[in-house]
């Protein structure tokens, strides 16, 4: 048995993640969850799983949760507190984090500190401090196990090989819902549109960053720190199909791929049961019936935010974490209709252009560049 906690339980992550551990059955513990606000959610989950604690972060939601559970049979943590509290536990074997954004970068180190292993889909914890974290895996020896399916499949691919023999990691990426799309048409992009990716079922903010194809330039980031690959040895390449989740190029030029139907199910399967491929009843690839598989260069003129994600990678420091805070800020303005499509990349490189740059951040470091980034984005 396998005692797990998962951050943000009532996410897209979450949620599905939880799918998973139903199917697991008796391989896999709940010991703890978290969610930001959805208290009916989360009471639900409780019911179900029975964790030992949980921490909810919005404080009117925390009182229904508490109200609802007035025995002592379950700890209930409140605030961002509770999370961190949460998130410092060694009292487990598996930490899933499914949080969204920069909010998620100290729990995964709390983790890591802490000698417990993390599922990692939150890939804002590299972006934001790859180097912080690295530091401190190598203290603990904790590890992360990625959950984005890119990275899964880098990882699953990798398994059994030699590293020096690799020469390039092959990301794919579907090219979100405008990759057909005119340019031209482009400021006239609303959230409706932006929030109906082709492929994936996913939360807002990511569907967002898949749109303007942040997302990917961030997972070039993320398998930065990873993998520990050149920037120069990480290649993007827009496959609609999604069925190609990723690729390892070796140097005799032999290439190794890891396939499958787009369901985030598979590859938070493998990431809990590590390095098990246990049964599961989802669905399964069809090689009669998936069609033919394409790939063509990401449009850069179209989607700007991967070269942002390159050039940060060029200075590293606080570069990767700018782009990140700017990107968490324009998106959530974008989705409450205040900026439009395109002003997302914009402000991106202007706050890469103008923030203060440190070579080695600390914790304080990155808590005082985003508070100097929301303000430059909320003024935008």
């Amino acid at each position: 048995m396998k005692h797990i906690s998962i951050l943000g339980s009532t996410g897209s992550i979450g949620v599905t993640t939880l799918k998973v551990v139903e199917n697991l059955n008796d391989k896999i513990k709940i010991k703890y969850l978290s969610a930001f606000k959805n208290a009916d959610l989360l009471i639900e989950q409780m019911k179900k799983f029975k964790p030992k604690s949980v921490a909810i972060v919005d404080h009117i939601a925390y009182e229904k949760v508490k109200s609802f559970f007035l025995s002592d049979s379950v700890e209930i943590l409140k605030g961002r507190e509770g999370l961190l509290n949460l998130s410092s536990r060694d009292d487990i074997d598996l930490m899933l984090n499914g949080l969204v954004g920069a909010s998620g970068m100290e729990p995964t180190l709390n983790a890591i500190k802490a000698g417990v292993n993390v599922a990692l889909s939150n890939k804002e914890s590299l972006v934001m401090a790859g180097e912080i974290i690295n530091i401190e895996m190598k203290k603990t020896g904790a590890k992360l196990f990625p959950v984005d399916s890119e990275h899964s499949a880098i990882w699953q691919c990798m398994l059994g090989e030699d590293i020096e023999d690799i020469e390039n990691l092959v990301i794919t990426a579907s090219g979100g819902p405008f990759r057909e799309r005119s340019i031209k048409s482009f400021k006239d992009i609303t959230k409706k549109e932006a929030l109906n990716h082709p492929n994936w079922e996913m939360g807002e903010k990511i569907t967002i960053d898949s749109a303007t194809m942040m997302n990917k330039g961030f997972e070039v980031i993320e398998a930065f720190w990873l993998f520990g690959f050149s920037p120069s040895n990480i290649k993007v390449v827009v496959h609609p199909q999604s069925i190609i989740h990723s690729m390892i190029e070796f140097k005799d030029g032999a290439i190794k791929a890891q396939l499958g139907v787009p369901d985030m199910k598979v590859p938070i399967q493998y990431a809990l049961t590590y390095p098990r491929h246990l049964k599961a009843p989802w669905d399964r690839l069809d090689f009669f019936s998936c069609g033919k598989l394409t790939f063509r260069e990401p449009d850069l003129e179209k989607f700007p935010c991967i070269s942002l994600a390159f050039k940060s990678l060029e200075k590293l420091g606080t570069m990767p974490a700018a782009l990140n805070l700017a990107n968490d800020y324009a998106v959530l303005r974008f989705l409450k209709n205040q900026i439009g499509f395109l002003d997302i990349y914009k402000i991106n490189k202007t706050v890469m252009e103008t923030h203060g740059w440190i070579e080695h951040p600390n914790l304080d470091d990155l808590r005082e560049l985003d508070i100097w980034v929301r303000k430059v984005v909320f003024n935008f």
